[in-house]
């Protein structure tokens, strides 16, 4: 019989106890005596160190030199020298440059911690205790330089200096500065000095200031915005610009101003600006004028005025709610707020403002449903006259293919595309004089329509060359009120003769059917060698039937107006179809039916040249030479009279890629009696012969022409600079435009020798007038002209204006003087000519840290 032996897990347990207990003791063992001592001068962190002629170091001393591009990293601290010595004793590094040859000092020392950078002599610096001295130093925190004859490093964010200035000017030797001889700066924070004074060119100021305090750090920050000093003979003495910008939060601040005159005007404005990111963001700009000048004539002493205005712009990010927009564009204003805005000519001559706030909503699923509601606003500054519409809401409902299969099997049928849509909209609003205001008022003049569309549309297969397109569509308004108006003997005018409110509806309904198709046609027989290859002309001819019957004919009514022929003559009377509608939110359809044909002709003309020096493919160049021009009209089949509408010219073309040209004119092609209306007789008919009469028309060129920049990638860089900004309302660009154009001098562009603008706008018709006793021609016409040129590569001279042509007088005119002085610009802006006369002078620093100091003189009266 085998003895027996213990259990396998026994024998295995007591060997485990055995090794547990000889690692704790070895564990042990190694705690209390370290393999390796540490040197209690030990540093944290490793040195290191190079340098491209040698590194010497010397025993006995333990000190370690490196000689000429020398460099020393220690954490966050990076120093570079010429020379640089390293006391291991002490830990410290001292760093110094050497002279060449010609006595100028090579690799002076540059240290860089915590994203300062600090240029001295010569810096002492222990590594441990992170403390130093510096001699005649230089650093800079933002736009803000610092230079100290010496220098002490507490920490790395403080600093005490002794004899130091303060400037923005980045030249060793500044153009000017703030000199004191005590100073503490905390770095990106602020710095604090004892008594200060300025000096320019190195020559003292005798203006003393107890303390300074400079701003270092980056962001926004609450403060005082100083006033500028300006004089004018009507206002009297005035500081112009006093005010406080208040940081409130991350997402909100205000901008708080005002202008104090010494004959008792004074204006207020308030600009707060809101943002958060990813949702939206906004801007709003209230001012208040009290307006009081010396009265030129009149038994009062004083003209007075109170005028206010307020824009709002709200701008909603579209990634916040997908589906959902809302922005608003709010510009209203006193009728003459802009006739006392200082040297703004743009502004001055601007009669129109209008405003819209605007919310959509969009579903999208299997249809897609879309549901806009909005509010806008228009008022006159010359007739006085507000309109408000409010509320506009609009629904559109998706196209529905009543014929289209669920599923699609190879090519639809012509009959499934057939579809049937609905447009509905609804409005109101009321006109009103702002002198008149009151809430009877607008409730009085209030009214409200509504308009049903349904559009059938059907898209048949391509035939050919030719499109057709048939088309049905039928119409509905609502509408709250009917105008009933005659003419009265004891005026002699056509006035308004009642108003019945109430619900009332008209219906129309129109057939059409469209061919639409395209010509093209080249010409290449230039010859081989000819840089013109070819003309290419495309035409598109437009041709429709259709047919409207007459379903608002109830609605109209004789309107009978008595004329004098001549002095002494008996009257005669002229008759003429008008509407109860008129006038209404959506107006009158058109009264009789239609049945005939709508006609178009649109041309497009290009060019291909060839380069001289480049003879491969890419030397190949198209230009439009015309984008389009051609005609418009229709002939009516079935009407009683006046058949040919009248004929609509058009015109738009780019030449040279630089100059724009759009023009238009509306030919009507009847005779008129006496008194301007047209007869039921073609212009052609009689004996001399004639295509028409030109009734309306307008012509707008616009150009602008500017030499290459000097600097192409400073130039590259500030276009980049403007794509990543924020991207602004019409209104924060016109307000930013204005701003540019009378303080052109501010914006000078030295980079660019010279740019010239060029815009002109002429407009013309002929129109009922308002009693409808005849015609009147309304013509508008003006000359816009802007450029600058530098005189010298410091000197640039700018000229604006605005040259009224139909009465052949310029209206304003302001020129500007601009000097670039490296760290500071002088700008001068003169208005000789305009609304209000200004003369203004002002030297300022670049820097927009010091953007509130400035040497201004301004001078300056309106023309009432």
């Amino acid at each position: 019989m085998l003895p027996s032996r213990a259990p396998l897990n026994d024998v295995t347990t007591e060997k485990d106890t055995v090794l547990r207990l000889a690692d704790s003791l070895l564990s042990a063992r190694r705690s209390d005596t370290p393999e390796y001592k540490i040197s209690k001068d030990t540093l944290e962190a490793n040195i290191d160190y190079k340098a491209s002629d040698s590194i010497v170091m010397i025993i006995p001393t333990r000190n370690i030199t490196l000689y000429t591009n020398a460099e020393a990293k220690y954490k966050d601290a990076d120093l570079t020298a010429d020379h640089i010595v390293y006391d291991q004793d002490r830990n410290v590094v001292i760093a110094h440059p050497t002279v060449d040859t010609a006595g100028k000092p090579v690799g002076i020392p540059k240290m860089v911690q915590t994203d300062n950078t600090m240029t001295s002599d010569s810096i002492v610096y222990n590594i441990k205790t992170q403390k130093g001295i510096t001699h005649n130093t230089i650093t800079n925190s933002g736009e803000m330089f610092v230079h100290a004859e010496k220098m002490k490093k507490m920490t790395p964010e403080e600093y005490f200096g002794w004899k130091g200035i303060f400037t923005t000017c980045n030249l060793d030797t500044p153009h000017f500065a703030f000199r004191t001889n005590k100073m503490k700066i905390i770095n990106k924070k602020f710095a604090i000095t004892g008594p200060i004074h300025p000096e320019f060119e190195g020559v003292p100021l005798p203006i003393y200031i107890p303390f300074g305090f400079f701003p270092l750090s980056q962001g926004r920050h609450s403060g005082l915005l100083p006033p500028q000093f300006t004089a004018n003979d009507q206002a009297g003495l005035g500081l112009e610009g006093l005010g406080y910008y208040k940081v409130f939060s991350d997402n909100f601040d205000a901008i708080f101003r005002t202008n104090l005159y010494s004959y008792g005007g004074w204006n207020l404005y308030v600009s707060p600006e809101y943002r958060v990111r990813y949702h939206f963001s906004g801007t709003m700009n209230f001012a208040l004028q009290n307006t009081k000048l010396l009265a030129t004539a009149g038994k009062d002493a004083y003209t007075t005025s109170k005028t206010f205005s307020f824009n709002w712009s709200h701008q909603m990010d579209q990634k916040a709610r997908p589906g959902t927009n809302f922005n608003a564009n709010v510009n209203v204003a006193s009728t003459k707020y802009n006739q006392y805005l200082l040297n703004n000519p743009t502004a001055n001559y601007t009669n129109q403002l209008s405003s819209s706030v605007t919310y959509s909503k969009t579903w999208v699923g299997k249809n897609t449903y879309n549901l806009t509601v909005s509010g806008t606003h228009n008022q006159n500054n010359s007739t006085r006259i507000v309109n408000v519409s409010m509320p506009n809401i609009a629904f559109t409902a998706p196209t529905i293919y009543p014929f289209a299969r669920t599923t699609f099997v190879g090519a639809p049928k012509w009959y499934e595309k057939f579809g049937v849509g609905l447009n509905t909209t609804i409005a109101g609003g009321a006109s009103f004089y702002d002198s008149l205001f009151s809430l009877k008022r607008l409730t009085d003049t209030f009214q409200w329509g509504a308009q049903n569309s349904i559009p059938l549309t059907l898209a048949l297969p391509l035939k050919g060359a030719v499109q057709v397109s048939p088309g049905i569509s039928f119409q509905n308004r609502l509408y709250s009120r009917k105008l009933f108006r005659k003419y009265d003997p004891v005026t002699n005018r056509v006035d308004t003769a009642g108003i019945q409110k109430g619900i009332f509806y008209a219906n129309d309904m129109s057939f059409s059917l469209s061919l639409a198709t395209a010509i093209f046609g080249t010409f290449q027989g230039f010859g081989k060698y000819s840089k013109l290859m070819g003309i290419r002309h495309v035409i598109r001819p437009t041709v429709s039937i259709s047919y409207k019957p007459d379903m608002s004919g109830p609605y109209y009514y004789n309107l009978t107006t008595p004329y004098d022929t001549a002095a002494g003559a008996t009257k005669i009377s002229h008759v003429q179809r008008v509407s109860y509608f008129d006038g209404s939110t959506y107006g009158p359809f058109g009264e009789g039916r239609f049945g005939g044909i709508s006609f178009g002709l649109d041309n497009h003309i290009e060019i291909k040249t060839r380069s001289k020096s480049d003879t491969s493919s890419t030397g190949v160049k198209k230009t439009t030479i015309i984008d389009g021009f051609g005609f418009n009209g229709s002939y009516n089949y079935l009407a009683d009279s006046f058949k040919l509408s009248p004929i609509t010219f058009y015109f738009r073309s780019t030449l040279w890629n630089s100059i724009n040209i759009t023009g238009g004119a509306s030919l009507d092609p009847y005779q008129t009696d006496t008194f301007g209306f047209d007869r039921n007789k073609y212009a052609w008919q009689g004996k001399s012969f004639s295509l028409g009469r030109i009734t309306s028309g307008n012509l707008a060129i616009s150009t602008t022409f500017k030499s290459k920049p000097k600097d192409a990638k400073l130039e590259q860089q500030k276009q980049q600079l403007q794509q990543n900004q924020m991207p602004m309302t019409m209104e924060e660009q016109q307000a930013q435009l204005n701003y540019i154009q009378h303080n052109a001098g501010q914006f000078a562009d030295f980079n660019i020798p010279w740019s010239l603008n060029l815009s002109m706008a002429f407009n013309f018709t002929k129109s009922e007038k308002p009693d409808y006793s005849g015609f009147q021609t309304n013509i508008t016409s003006s000359l816009n002209f802007s450029g600058d040129f530098n005189l010298t590569d410091k000197w640039k001279i700018g000229l604006n204006g605005y040259y009224d042509l139909k009465y052949q007088k310029l209206q304003s005119i302001t020129t500007n003087i601009s000097r670039d002085m490296h760290c500071w610009q002088m700008t001068i802006n003169v208005t000789p000519v305009g609304y209000s006369h200004y003369f203004n002078i002002t030297i300022s620093p670049k820097a927009g840290i010091l953007q509130d100091l400035r040497i201004n003189r301004t001078k300056y009266f309106y023309n009432e």
